[in-house]
């Protein structure tokens, strides 16, 4: 790495007219070794805004990977430019993180939470838990989880958002087995 970095030092130091160290100690290169390290990873990351006093809540700190997988997920999407979450690991897994998004986002919140001296942010003890936040109860996240493509055949949604596409397509018949709301 740190030949690696002497080429982008001297060259962007180069273009801004100075000299020293180009990343002044601030950054650090670190090998990931084992999902472990991974999801601390992820978690210190995507909690920086919060530490830093700039958002209360996981969903609301701006330019973060998690507030983009919230955002997609509610919309029932996958963000385009992160890998997924694609559960526990197997020999046949599909290529992206090895463990589960509703896991993730309890780490996070849980990780969050902790009140840290040194730091001036943190999620408020006071809220309730992300899934909760998210208006997502747990029977509708192990809905969302378990078999999703067993589960809902053509439409995945709750019963109100059916409602409003029912009404589009004219259709007369509710599947059963929409997520209740």
């Amino acid at each position: 790495m740190a030949v690696l970095n002497e080429g982008i030092a001297r060259r962007a130091n180069a273009e801004d007219r100075c000299t020293g160290r180009f990343w002044e100690g601030r950054f650090k290169s670190q090998a990931l070794l084992d999902e472990q390290a991974l999801a601390a990873c992820m978690a210190y990351v995507d909690l920086n805004p919060i530490r830093a006093s700039l958002a209360d809540t996981p969903e609301t700190s701006d330019h973060t990977s998690v507030q983009m997988r919230i955002t997609c997920a509610k919309a029932s999407k996958q963000p385009g430019d992160l890998l997924p979450f694609v559960g526990n690991p197997s020999a046949d897994m599909p290529e992206g993180l090895p463990f589960k998004l509703s896991d993730y986002l309890e780490l996070v919140d849980w990780t969050g939470r902790a009140i840290r001296e040194d730091k001036r942010g943190f999620i408020a003890e006071s809220l309730p838990p992300i899934l909760i936040r998210l208006n997502i109860s747990g029977k509708q996240w192990q809905q969302l989880t378990q078999q999703f493509e067993k589960q809902f055949r053509c439409f995945a949604g709750q019963r109100s958002s059916f409602e409003k596409v029912r009404d589009y397509f004219q259709l007369s018949r509710t599947p059963p087995n929409l997520l209740a709301t």
